[in-house]
């Protein structure tokens, strides 16, 4: 292991030193994110099926967006209902058998990335369980690369136009990523720089060694999760930041290509990544807030009370009552009348009548 001095004039921690006007920059969208992690905890200002809801929803909208940024051409719709199928284990398609592996390992990092140290093992590992149903990566999943994986640009006929980035050569693989690893234990362990700097880094430093055959991206937007929620950043659960780069797919390989550049060179940039990076870490913060400000009934409600809220809203008649809802619903008549009951309290239900003819409207 290296000591302390060798890391601090590691090219991976001096290119994080910038211009006065660069820091100040950075440090002030860094206080944006951090004024929102640290004004309240999400979690406790929503009910727990509202989280777990949120969260059902970012699994499946992250996976397919980090896939669609790579070629995949499944919809969110398609993504859900191979999510809900998962246990067939039997996908027929090359783009359903990459999704299903990635739904399981985002599923696997929310839910237990307390236990989930970073380290060399475990990127082989993700890598290696992400492509667990992938026919055509049977030879390279969970091993690092063993021919060169430049990033090339193609045209419309598949033809190589232009060589966009030229990573790591194989055989240096295995030394870079064992020094990334040891790098970033290293800076969580003496807190050097901010933790979203340090994430920001690694998640430029893994893409620029491109250290698999195939997947690189996937797998670095997974480890971003990863890192984010075990620095205490849990609207990542909330929000997908798979999602948002892929509304702003041109910008992620321009900041990338802006920050390749000068890879490995004595004056590395990597100011245009950073950025573009904490750009998207902060509109996932700020989206996050707006659930909870925005006081949404839906983010209040039970999965049951929500079921029915939807079912009244998509109604063409004004007016129910609660058989047509245990119609509809098949909820038992107790569920209804508990339901009714609080969306009558939360002013979003109008009762009229009483007794037997009862009957409920949406407030407009």
């Amino acid at each position: 292991m290296a000591n302390l001095m060798d890391w601090q004039n590691d090219r991976l921690s001096k290119r994080l030193t910038f211009s006065p006007e660069r820091t100040e920059e950075v440090y002030a969208i860094l206080s944006e994110i951090d004024a929102i992690k640290n004004a309240f905890r999400l979690t406790d200002k929503l009910l727990p099926q509202t989280i777990n809801r949120l969260t059902q929803s970012v699994i499946v909208t992250s996976t397919g967006a980090s896939n669609r940024i790579e070629g995949n051409r499944l919809s969110d719709e398609e993504v859900e209902a191979l999510y809900r199928n998962l246990r067939i284990r039997k996908f027929k398609t090359r783009d359903e058998q990459e999704v299903a592996g990635y739904l399981e390992m985002l599923e696997l990092i929310i839910e237990s990335y307390a236990d989930m140290p970073l380290s060399e093992a475990l990127i082989l590992q993700l890598h290696r369980d992400m492509l667990t149903y992938s026919d055509k990566d049977q030879r390279q999943r969970g091993a690092y690369k063993f021919g060169p994986n430049r990033v090339e640009a193609k045209d419309q006929s598949g033809n190589i136009v232009g060589v966009i980035f030229d990573p790591t050569p194989p055989h240096l693989t295995p030394k870079e990523m064992q020094e990334l690893t040891e790098w970033q234990k290293w800076a969580d362990q003496e807190n050097f720089k901010h933790p979203l700097i340090r994430i920001g880094n690694f998640a430029f430093e893994y893409l620029a060694i491109h250290p698999f055959q195939d997947g690189n991206g996937r797998t670095s937007r997974l480890l971003t999760n990863l890192l984010l929620l075990q620095q205490g950043y849990m609207f990542t659960a909330l929000v997908s930041h798979e999602k948002l780069i892929e509304d702003r797919k041109a910008d992620y390989y321009l900041a990338l290509n802006r920050s390749q550049g000068s890879w490995k060179s004595k004056k590395e940039d990597i100011y245009p990544w950073l950025i573009y990076f904490l750009e998207i870490v902060k509109t996932q913060a700020t989206t996050a807030l707006e659930l909870i400000q925005q006081d949404s009934i839906e983010n209040l409600l039970s999965e049951k009370q929500l079921a029915l809220w939807q079912w009244a809203q998509a109604r063409s008649e004004g007016e129910f009552s609660r058989k047509d809802a245990i119609d509809a619903l098949g909820f038992p008549p107790r569920t209804v009348e508990a339901i009714t009951k609080k969306l009558v309290e939360l002013k979003q239900l109008e009762r009229l009548g009483v007794g037997r003819g009862t009957r409920y409207r949406i407030v407009q």
